[in-house]
Protein backbone atom coordinates (compact mmCIF):
# COMPACT_ATOMS: atom_id res chain seq x y z
CA UNK A 1 0.00 0.00 0.00
CA UNK A 2 1.25 3.46 -0.88
CA UNK A 3 1.95 5.79 2.04
CA UNK A 4 1.17 8.95 0.10
CA UNK A 5 -2.42 10.18 0.43
CA UNK A 6 -4.18 12.19 -2.28
CA UNK A 7 -6.81 14.95 -2.29
CA UNK A 8 -8.79 16.82 -4.95
CA UNK A 9 -6.12 19.52 -4.79
CA UNK A 10 -3.85 17.03 -6.56
CA UNK A 11 -6.16 16.76 -9.57
CA UNK A 12 -4.54 18.10 -12.76
CA UNK A 13 -6.10 20.58 -15.16
CA UNK A 14 -8.48 18.61 -17.38
CA UNK A 15 -9.26 21.28 -19.97
CA UNK A 16 -9.56 19.67 -23.37
CA UNK A 17 -10.34 16.25 -21.90
CA UNK A 18 -13.61 14.38 -22.28
CA UNK A 19 -14.86 12.15 -19.46
CA UNK A 20 -17.89 9.86 -19.26
CA UNK A 21 -19.26 8.93 -15.84
CA UNK A 22 -22.11 6.48 -15.26
CA UNK A 23 -24.56 6.61 -12.37
CA UNK A 24 -24.40 10.37 -11.83
CA UNK A 25 -27.75 11.22 -10.25
CA UNK A 26 -26.49 10.84 -6.67
CA UNK A 27 -23.63 9.81 -4.45
CA UNK A 28 -20.24 8.88 -5.84
CA UNK A 29 -21.11 9.43 -9.48
CA UNK A 30 -22.51 12.90 -8.95
CA UNK A 31 -19.47 13.94 -6.90
CA UNK A 32 -17.12 12.48 -9.50
CA UNK A 33 -18.79 14.24 -12.41
CA UNK A 34 -18.83 17.53 -10.52
CA UNK A 35 -15.10 17.44 -9.68
CA UNK A 36 -14.08 16.41 -13.20
CA UNK A 37 -16.14 19.29 -14.60
CA UNK A 38 -14.67 21.66 -12.01
CA UNK A 39 -11.21 20.83 -13.36
CA UNK A 40 -12.30 21.73 -16.89
CA UNK A 41 -13.20 18.38 -18.43
CA UNK A 42 -16.18 18.01 -20.71
CA UNK A 43 -18.30 15.46 -18.85
CA UNK A 44 -20.87 13.16 -20.39
CA UNK A 45 -23.16 12.34 -17.46
CA UNK A 46 -24.91 8.99 -17.82
CA UNK A 47 -27.82 7.56 -15.82
CA UNK A 48 -30.89 5.41 -16.42
CA UNK A 49 -33.58 7.79 -15.08
CA UNK A 50 -33.99 10.57 -17.63
CA UNK A 51 -35.89 12.87 -15.26
CA UNK A 52 -33.37 12.59 -12.43
CA UNK A 53 -30.53 12.89 -14.91
CA UNK A 54 -31.93 16.14 -16.27
CA UNK A 55 -32.24 17.59 -12.76
CA UNK A 56 -28.66 16.57 -11.93
CA UNK A 57 -27.29 18.20 -15.08
CA UNK A 58 -29.14 21.40 -14.15
CA UNK A 59 -27.65 21.25 -10.64
CA UNK A 60 -24.11 20.82 -11.95
CA UNK A 61 -24.54 23.65 -14.43
CA UNK A 62 -25.92 25.80 -11.62
CA UNK A 63 -22.92 25.08 -9.42
CA UNK A 64 -20.45 25.45 -12.31
CA UNK A 65 -21.87 27.85 -14.91
CA UNK A 66 -18.91 27.31 -17.22
CA UNK A 67 -19.11 23.52 -17.03
CA UNK A 68 -19.38 21.49 -20.22
CA UNK A 69 -21.76 18.69 -19.28
CA UNK A 70 -23.98 16.55 -21.46
CA UNK A 71 -26.71 14.07 -20.44
CA UNK A 72 -26.75 10.46 -21.63
CA UNK A 73 -29.59 8.07 -20.85
CA UNK A 74 -28.02 4.69 -20.13
CA UNK A 75 -29.62 1.70 -18.40
CA UNK A 76 -26.92 -0.90 -17.79
CA UNK A 77 -29.59 -3.51 -17.02
CA UNK A 78 -30.80 -3.34 -20.63
CA UNK A 79 -28.38 -4.18 -23.45
CA UNK A 80 -30.56 -2.40 -26.00
CA UNK A 81 -30.15 0.78 -23.93
CA UNK A 82 -26.41 0.15 -23.74
CA UNK A 83 -26.22 -0.06 -27.53
CA UNK A 84 -28.37 3.04 -28.05
CA UNK A 85 -26.24 5.02 -25.61
CA UNK A 86 -22.99 3.90 -27.26
CA UNK A 87 -24.36 4.98 -30.64
CA UNK A 88 -25.12 8.41 -29.17
CA UNK A 89 -21.68 8.65 -27.59
CA UNK A 90 -20.05 7.93 -30.95
CA UNK A 91 -20.97 11.45 -32.04
CA UNK A 92 -18.76 12.97 -29.33
CA UNK A 93 -15.50 11.60 -30.67
CA UNK A 94 -12.64 10.40 -28.49
CA UNK A 95 -13.06 9.67 -24.77
CA UNK A 96 -10.19 10.30 -22.37
CA UNK A 97 -11.73 8.96 -19.16
CA UNK A 98 -14.49 6.41 -18.62
CA UNK A 99 -15.69 5.90 -15.04
CA UNK A 100 -17.84 2.78 -14.68
CA UNK A 101 -19.47 3.92 -11.46
CA UNK A 102 -23.14 2.92 -11.74
CA UNK A 103 -24.34 -0.13 -9.87
CA UNK A 104 -26.86 -1.75 -7.57
CA UNK A 105 -26.33 -3.41 -4.21
CA UNK A 106 -27.95 -6.35 -2.38
CA UNK A 107 -31.15 -6.23 -4.40
CA UNK A 108 -34.00 -8.74 -4.07
CA UNK A 109 -33.93 -11.58 -6.58
CA UNK A 110 -34.63 -10.03 -9.96
CA UNK A 111 -33.51 -10.31 -13.56
CA UNK A 112 -32.51 -7.71 -16.13
CA UNK A 113 -34.37 -7.10 -19.36
CA UNK A 114 -32.01 -9.61 -20.97
CA UNK A 115 -32.56 -12.28 -18.34
CA UNK A 116 -29.36 -11.87 -16.30
CA UNK A 117 -29.31 -11.91 -12.51
CA UNK A 118 -29.77 -8.22 -11.74
CA UNK A 119 -26.58 -7.51 -9.81
CA UNK A 120 -24.23 -9.34 -12.17
CA UNK A 121 -26.06 -7.87 -15.14
CA UNK A 122 -26.03 -4.27 -13.91
CA UNK A 123 -22.67 -4.21 -12.14
CA UNK A 124 -20.60 -6.26 -14.59
CA UNK A 125 -22.21 -7.34 -17.87
CA UNK A 126 -23.69 -3.92 -18.66
CA UNK A 127 -20.42 -2.04 -18.02
CA UNK A 128 -18.47 -4.74 -19.88
CA UNK A 129 -20.68 -4.27 -22.95
CA UNK A 130 -20.66 -0.48 -22.77
CA UNK A 131 -16.88 -0.30 -22.38
CA UNK A 132 -16.45 -2.63 -25.34
CA UNK A 133 -18.77 -0.59 -27.55
CA UNK A 134 -17.01 2.72 -26.79
CA UNK A 135 -13.54 1.18 -26.72
CA UNK A 136 -12.56 2.55 -30.16
CA UNK A 137 -13.20 6.05 -28.81
CA UNK A 138 -10.96 5.35 -25.83
CA UNK A 139 -8.19 4.15 -28.14
CA UNK A 140 -8.69 7.25 -30.28
CA UNK A 141 -7.85 9.42 -27.26
CA UNK A 142 -4.24 8.27 -27.43
CA UNK A 143 -4.03 8.26 -23.62
CA UNK A 144 -7.25 6.96 -22.06
CA UNK A 145 -8.10 5.78 -18.58
CA UNK A 146 -10.89 3.33 -17.68
CA UNK A 147 -11.93 3.27 -14.02
CA UNK A 148 -14.15 0.47 -12.75
CA UNK A 149 -15.67 0.94 -9.32
CA UNK A 150 -15.58 -2.15 -7.09
CA UNK A 151 -16.04 -2.62 -3.34
CA UNK A 152 -14.35 -4.04 -0.26
CA UNK A 153 -17.18 -6.58 -0.49
CA UNK A 154 -15.22 -8.31 -3.26
CA UNK A 155 -13.23 -9.89 -0.42
CA UNK A 156 -16.26 -12.00 0.46
CA UNK A 157 -16.30 -13.78 -2.90
CA UNK A 158 -13.94 -16.61 -3.79
CA UNK A 159 -15.06 -16.83 -7.42
CA UNK A 160 -17.69 -15.62 -9.87
CA UNK A 161 -20.51 -17.54 -11.59
CA UNK A 162 -19.23 -19.00 -14.85
CA UNK A 163 -22.41 -20.74 -16.00
CA UNK A 164 -25.07 -19.30 -18.29
CA UNK A 165 -26.03 -16.01 -16.56
CA UNK A 166 -29.59 -16.41 -17.83
CA UNK A 167 -30.06 -19.69 -15.94
CA UNK A 168 -30.42 -19.90 -12.15
CA UNK A 169 -27.90 -22.41 -10.79
CA UNK A 170 -28.36 -22.11 -7.02
CA UNK A 171 -30.22 -20.42 -4.21
CA UNK A 172 -30.02 -16.64 -4.48
CA UNK A 173 -28.23 -14.77 -1.72
CA UNK A 174 -28.28 -11.04 -2.31
CA UNK A 175 -25.08 -10.16 -0.46
CA UNK A 176 -23.22 -13.08 -1.99
CA UNK A 177 -24.36 -12.04 -5.46
CA UNK A 178 -23.25 -8.48 -4.75
CA UNK A 179 -19.79 -9.62 -3.62
CA UNK A 180 -19.42 -11.73 -6.75
CA UNK A 181 -20.39 -8.83 -9.00
CA UNK A 182 -17.75 -6.66 -7.31
CA UNK A 183 -15.13 -9.36 -7.76
CA UNK A 184 -16.19 -9.48 -11.41
CA UNK A 185 -15.50 -5.74 -11.61
CA UNK A 186 -11.89 -6.28 -10.57
CA UNK A 187 -11.36 -9.30 -12.81
CA UNK A 188 -12.66 -7.23 -15.74
CA UNK A 189 -10.57 -4.15 -14.91
CA UNK A 190 -7.32 -6.09 -14.62
CA UNK A 191 -7.97 -8.29 -17.65
CA UNK A 192 -8.80 -5.21 -19.74
CA UNK A 193 -5.48 -3.68 -18.75
CA UNK A 194 -3.57 -6.86 -19.61
CA UNK A 195 -5.23 -7.07 -23.02
CA UNK A 196 -4.59 -3.39 -23.78
CA UNK A 197 -0.90 -3.73 -22.83
CA UNK A 198 -0.50 -6.93 -24.85
CA UNK A 199 -1.82 -5.15 -27.94
CA UNK A 200 0.12 -1.96 -27.27
CA UNK A 201 -3.06 0.12 -27.03
CA UNK A 202 -3.03 3.55 -25.30
CA UNK A 203 -5.62 2.60 -22.69
CA UNK A 204 -4.92 2.10 -18.99
CA UNK A 205 -7.48 0.22 -16.91
CA UNK A 206 -7.63 0.66 -13.13
CA UNK A 207 -10.16 0.13 -10.34
CA UNK A 208 -11.26 1.86 -7.16
CA UNK A 209 -13.53 1.41 -4.18
CA UNK A 210 -15.10 4.04 -1.88
CA UNK A 211 -14.69 2.30 1.46
CA UNK A 212 -17.74 2.66 3.68
CA UNK A 213 -19.54 5.64 2.18
CA UNK A 214 -22.96 7.03 2.98
CA UNK A 215 -24.75 7.04 -0.39
CA UNK A 216 -28.18 6.22 -1.80
CA UNK A 217 -27.10 2.59 -2.23
CA UNK A 218 -27.45 2.07 1.51
CA UNK A 219 -30.94 3.51 1.91
CA UNK A 220 -33.07 1.05 3.81
CA UNK A 221 -35.67 0.70 1.06
CA UNK A 222 -32.94 -0.34 -1.40
CA UNK A 223 -31.63 -3.14 0.79
CA UNK A 224 -34.41 -5.64 0.50
CA UNK A 225 -37.55 -3.77 -0.50
CA UNK A 226 -39.60 -1.63 1.85
CA UNK A 227 -38.55 -0.15 5.15
CA UNK A 228 -37.45 -3.40 6.75
CA UNK A 229 -35.71 -3.23 10.15
CA UNK A 230 -32.41 -4.62 8.85
CA UNK A 231 -32.24 -2.14 6.00
CA UNK A 232 -33.18 0.75 8.26
CA UNK A 233 -30.49 -0.28 10.77
CA UNK A 234 -27.80 -0.52 8.07
CA UNK A 235 -28.77 2.90 6.78
CA UNK A 236 -28.59 4.44 10.26
CA UNK A 237 -25.20 2.87 11.02
CA UNK A 238 -23.82 3.99 7.67
CA UNK A 239 -24.91 7.56 8.20
CA UNK A 240 -23.25 7.50 11.61
CA UNK A 241 -19.97 5.79 10.69
CA UNK A 242 -19.62 6.09 6.91
CA UNK A 243 -17.70 8.84 5.21
CA UNK A 244 -19.47 11.28 2.92
CA UNK A 245 -20.11 10.60 -0.75
CA UNK A 246 -17.57 13.32 -1.60
CA UNK A 247 -14.92 11.51 0.45
CA UNK A 248 -15.97 8.17 -0.97
CA UNK A 249 -15.51 9.50 -4.51
CA UNK A 250 -11.85 10.40 -3.92
CA UNK A 251 -10.42 6.97 -4.82
CA UNK A 252 -12.15 6.94 -8.19
CA UNK A 253 -11.16 10.54 -8.85
CA UNK A 254 -7.55 9.65 -8.10
CA UNK A 255 -7.88 6.57 -10.32
CA UNK A 256 -9.28 8.71 -13.12
CA UNK A 257 -6.78 11.55 -13.02
CA UNK A 258 -3.54 10.82 -11.13
CA UNK A 259 -0.66 11.09 -13.64
CA UNK A 260 1.50 8.03 -14.13
CA UNK A 261 -0.81 5.64 -12.31
CA UNK A 262 0.17 2.10 -13.40
CA UNK A 263 -2.39 0.00 -15.20
CA UNK A 264 -4.00 -2.60 -12.96
CA UNK A 265 -3.84 -0.34 -9.90
CA UNK A 266 -6.57 -0.52 -7.27
CA UNK A 267 -7.36 2.59 -5.20
CA UNK A 268 -9.18 2.80 -1.88
CA UNK A 269 -9.26 4.64 1.45
CA UNK A 270 -6.08 4.65 3.53
CA UNK A 271 -7.66 4.09 6.96
CA UNK A 272 -7.94 0.84 8.93
CA UNK A 273 -9.82 -1.78 6.96
CA UNK A 274 -9.96 0.62 4.01
CA UNK A 275 -13.25 1.88 5.42
CA UNK A 276 -12.45 5.60 5.34
CA UNK A 277 -9.60 8.03 4.76
CA UNK A 278 -7.78 9.64 1.86
CA UNK A 279 -7.12 7.41 -1.15
CA UNK A 280 -4.02 5.32 -1.77
CA UNK A 281 -3.10 2.24 -3.78
CA UNK A 282 -4.51 -0.80 -1.95
CA UNK A 283 -4.40 -4.56 -2.33
CA UNK A 284 -6.91 -7.15 -3.51
CA UNK A 285 -7.69 -10.78 -2.84
CA UNK A 286 -5.82 -13.41 -4.82
CA UNK A 287 -9.07 -14.25 -6.63
CA UNK A 288 -9.16 -10.73 -8.09
CA UNK A 289 -5.72 -11.31 -9.64
CA UNK A 290 -6.53 -14.80 -10.97
CA UNK A 291 -5.74 -14.49 -14.69
CA UNK A 292 -7.34 -17.82 -15.59
CA UNK A 293 -10.58 -16.87 -13.85
CA UNK A 294 -10.49 -13.45 -15.51
CA UNK A 295 -10.08 -15.02 -18.98
CA UNK A 296 -13.03 -17.34 -18.37
CA UNK A 297 -15.20 -14.45 -17.17
CA UNK A 298 -14.19 -12.40 -20.21
CA UNK A 299 -15.20 -15.19 -22.60
CA UNK A 300 -18.51 -15.66 -20.76
CA UNK A 301 -19.18 -11.92 -20.85
CA UNK A 302 -18.58 -11.72 -24.58
CA UNK A 303 -20.90 -14.64 -25.18
CA UNK A 304 -23.62 -13.28 -22.91
CA UNK A 305 -23.61 -9.71 -24.23
CA UNK A 306 -22.59 -10.30 -27.84
CA UNK A 307 -19.97 -7.57 -27.45
CA UNK A 308 -16.40 -8.29 -28.51
CA UNK A 309 -13.70 -5.71 -27.89
CA UNK A 310 -12.02 -4.50 -31.11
Amino acid sequence: MSSTAWTVDDMPDLAGKRALVTGVTAGLGKCTALELARRGAEVVMAARDESRLGKTVVEVRGALPEAQVQPLVLDLADLSSVRRASDEVAAYGSIDVLVNNAGVMATPKRRTVDGFELQLGTNHLGPFAFTGLVFPQLVASGDARVVTVSSIAHQLARSVPLGDPREPHRRYRKWGAYAESKLANLLFAFELDRRARTRGLPVVSVAAHPGYASTDLVKGDRLGGGRRPAGTMIEAVTRLLGQSAAQGALPQLMAATAPGLPGGSYLGPSGPGEVRGLPVVVGTTSAARDEELAAKLWALSEQATGVHFP
